[in-house]
């Protein structure tokens, strides 16, 4: 008898039958569409590789932490509603002054600008790392520590040695670390660990389905009361004292002291809940609200598990807020169609928008994706700068004369999407200078792009970067 179907049609039809079942799949996880349209591309054109890829990167599920997250998240501020200020009147309270952006910033975190005893914005790995280094050796109940990338070196050895000593002093000491950004730390870490120090790993590494979800972050509290975050990990790299100024990456950093510490606080319990299940809560670990302080400070905390896109709807509405100036500075810059067509709006009607991205990063796939958008932005108006000779690795936004952001979140689908970030949100005139000041001599070592750059390039580097562009919703 003559099969009805020959081999070729055999094939044909369970290719069709397998875009069908797995582009149903993917709709139900709801998705950004150019996200869902880059997977569903991969997972038909290979098979057996996308699966394999996707396998490992993209589930996006965590309900069910996010259900404990939030639970824990809601019973801790009902515990401290007494303290916690008027989150209407923070936000009036700044007049025109980033008011916009508080909103939208208090929205999505439920958390509105605090008063800050001191702020202190740093360009400087070294100042930076003498700081932290010097507020734990000032702490007299507990070190919280959470960073994505912890490296073995001088730097780290100042850490250690720091931690160690308050842990055998009495202090609390916890360490959270990412499991996937700091590994290969074993027997680095077990001093630590046979001083007392608590260390625990944050999502395993390997794990399919968690391999997308890291903290980023990069936080340090002190007794409840004084506070890190920004852009440096624990790393030689960043510290100009170990490995020079020339080889140094540019990055920036905040300390902040007083009320507005109270989200960072709270969004390190969270992280260590969400990684060891211990709970830890008390006054000690988050103190009453003053309401001393002449700075105003928000930081807004985003992650897959129970507010996923707050930075990015802090970015967007700073883009579309800004009135004279938004500056931007980020080492991976892969935006998606909103902010691409936010920053070519602000552009258009005349905001000076410029946006300071490296030369050359560490993430060579990340670059040519980043190159692809260059021709609709100089064409809507947008400045960009090419940073060198040296890794820039700042993140960071000027909005007008109204405020200044400092983070961890590059401009890219896994900041704003996937990764556990964090940023301080410092509003008024001192805080704008400093980051104006840094971002000025920044601009005195980076060369601006122009069309001409544009024009010049071959087809074979066209055809990469739109490439890179395609699978952009996956970087």
């Amino acid at each position: 008898m003559t099969s009805f179907f020959t081999l070729p049609d055999w094939f044909v039809f369970l290719e069709v039958a397998w875009v069908i079942a797995i582009s149903g799949y993917i709709l139900t996880e709801r998705r950004p569409p150019l996200a869902t349209v880059a997977w569903i591309v991969t997972l038909a054109a290979l098979p057996i590789l996308g699966v394999l890829v996707y396998y490992f990167l993209g589930p996006r599920s965590l309900e069910r932490k996010r259900r404990r997250r939030v639970v824990a998240r809601a019973a801790k501020r009902q515990r401290r509603g007494g303290s916690r200020p008027n989150r209407a009147s923070a936000v009036e309270a700044l007049g025109s002054a980033g008011s916009r952006l508080a909103a939208v910033a208090a929205g999505v975190e439920q958390a509105p600008p605090l008063p800050a005893l001191t702020l202190d914005i740093y360009d400087s790995g070294c100042e930076t790392y003498t700081a932290i280094v010097e507020a734990i050796a000032a702490a007299q109940h507990h070190v919280h520590l959470e960073y994505y990338i912890f490296t073995e070196g001088e730097v780290a050895r100042r850490f250690r040695d720091a931690l160690i000593e308050r842990a055998q002093a009495g202090v609390q000491v916890r360490l959270l670390l990412d499991g996937l950004g700091s590994k290969r730390m074993r027997a680095f870490l077990q001093p630590m660990r046979d001083a007392g120090v608590q260390v625990a790993r944050f999502g395993p590494r390997m794990r399919p389905g968690f391999v997308n979800f890291r903290t980023h972050r990069k936080i340090v509290v002190c007794d409840g009361t004084t506070g890190f975050t920004g852009g440096m990990n624990v790393d030689d790299c960043h510290d100009e004292s170990v490995i020079g100024v020339d080889e140094c990456w540019r990055d920036t950093h905040a300390r902040i002291t007083g009320d507005a510490v109270a989200p960072l606080a709270l969004a390190f319990l969270e992280d260590w809940q969400y990684a060891t299940e211990e709970v830890v809560d008390g006054v000690e670990y988050l103190p009453e609200l003053t309401g001393a302080g002449t700075h105003q400070v928000q930081i807004c905390a985003s992650g897959p598990d129970a507010h996923p896109q707050s930075i990015h709807a802090v970015y967007f509405t700073a883009i579309t807020s800004a009135r004279q100036r938004m500056w931007i500075s980020t080492p991976y810059f892969v935006p998606d169609e909103a902010m691409q067509s936010a920053l070519s709006s602000a552009a258009l009607r005349g905001v000076d928008m410029r946006v300071l991205i490296p030369t050359r990063s560490d993430q060579r796939l990340a670059d040519a994706a980043a190159r692809s958008y260059f021709p609709e932005l100089l064409a809507a108006g947008v400045r960009i700068f090419l940073y060198g000779p040296r890794q820039l690795h700042a993140k960071t936004l000027v909005v007008d004369d109204d405020a200044a952001i400092v983070g961890s979140a590059n401009l890219d689908n896994r900041s704003l999407r996937l990764n556990f970030e964090a940023i301080a949100i410092c509003y008024g005139r001192e805080p704008v200078e400093q980051l104006v000041a840094m971002y000025e001599a920044d601009l005195r070592k980076a060369r601006e792009v122009t069309v001409k750059d544009i024009t010049r390039l071959s087809i074979p580097a066209r055809l990469y970067e739109g490439a890179a562009r395609l699978l952009s919703p996956m970087l």
